[in-house]
Formats: C-alpha cells, sequence, structure tokens
C-alpha cells in the first residue's frame, strides 16, 4: 500500500476543499440566481418582500442554530458568508419565490410543494453533505431539521397574505 492511500473502509476525515467548497457555493447562489427573470417582473415584485422577511427570519435562526451548534460547516466553521449565507441568498430566497409564484393562492399545495423541498434538503442533500464533508448535522437530527425549515412556509404564507391584504386596501382606498 502506498503512502497517502485509505485502506479499504476507511473513511477519509478530511474536508473537502475550501476553492471546492467555495465554488459550490458560488456554483449555487449563481445558479439560482439565473432562474429569477424566469419570474417575470410582476411576480418578483408581488412576492420579493415576502422573500426577503422570510429570508430575515432565516438568517436571526442561523445565527441562533450556529450558536448551539445545530449544524456546523466543516471549512471555517465559524464563517456565516462562507456556511449558510450562500444557502440562504441562494436556494432559500429564489425557491421562496418560485414556491409562492407557483401555489400561492392554494395552500394545501403551498405547503405540500414546501413540504417536497424540504424533505429533499433535509434528508437526501444534507445526507450528501456529510458524505462529502461540507456540512453535518450535530444537535438536530433530520426530522427536526425538516421542521426546523418547514415551519417557516407557514410565516411565508401568512407574510405574503399580509402583504396581499394591504396592498388590496391600497388600491381599495385610491378607487
Amino acid at each position: 500500500m502506498r503512502k497517502g492511500e485509505a485502506k479499504f473502509g476507511e473513511r477519509d476525515d478530511e474536508a473537502m476543499t475550501i476553492k471546492l467548497q467555495r465554488l459550490i457555493n458560488v456554483s449555487m447562489v449563481i445558479l439560482s440566481w439565473l432562474t429569477i427573470p424566469l419570474l417575470g417582473p410582476r411576480n418578483i415584485k408581488r412576492f420579493l418582500p415576502a422573500s426577503i422577511l422570510i429570508l430575515l427570519v432565516e438568517l436571526l435562526h442561523a445565527r441562533c442554530g450556529k450558536k448551539q451548534r445545530w449544524w456546523v460547516f466543516y471549512n471555517k466553521p465559524k464563517s456565516f458568508l462562507f456556511g449558510e449565507f450562500p444557502f440562504e441568498i441562494g436556494p432559500f430566497l429564489v425557491l421562496s419565490l418560485w414556491v409562492l409564484k407557483w401555489t400561492y393562492g392554494n395552500f394545501k399545495w403551498f405547503i405540500l410543494l414546501n413540504g417536497i423541498i424540504q424533505a429533499i434538503f433535509a434528508y437526501p442533500i444534507t445526507y450528501y453533505a456529510r458524505k462529502y464533508r461540507h456540512y453535518t448535522l450535530v444537535r438536530f437530527n433530520n426530522l427536526q431539521f425538516f421542521l426546523y425549515f418547514f415551519f417557516k412556509a407557514f410565516l411565508l404564507y401568512g407574510f405574503q397574505s399580509l402583504f396581499e391584504k394591504i396592498i388590496h386596501q391600497k388600491v381599495k382606498e385610491k378607487f
């Protein structure tokens, strides 16, 4: 056996390289944001306020999660910009916009689609993130991680309903 080779079945405990993690983070944000023009300007204007508000809630929760060690990123574990931030300004924000566009007005479909998306993130994506040493859950199990994101779907829908009500009232007042 050559020097540096792992034996069969041994786990390589090194985290993915910082260069690879940076590439994944940047790609995740860019690919997410490339879909925004497909929403159309009217939908962006309509759904962006609620999506930004839920993003702010998530940013606060992520700070709490990092302090409580609900999860940890392998490279630069104390860096918010290197860890959670790309997930939040990329897929989290953009998927909030898309889910509202596709399902707003039909609460059952909204909750179902959010459940599917959050389940994919909490289970297979988290499994591969741990396997390739990007991040891992520490004080959360997968179900708790799913619920951590899923409950925000109710807030997102509530924020959007509130914004729609405010806008509807302003339109009524004009006429």
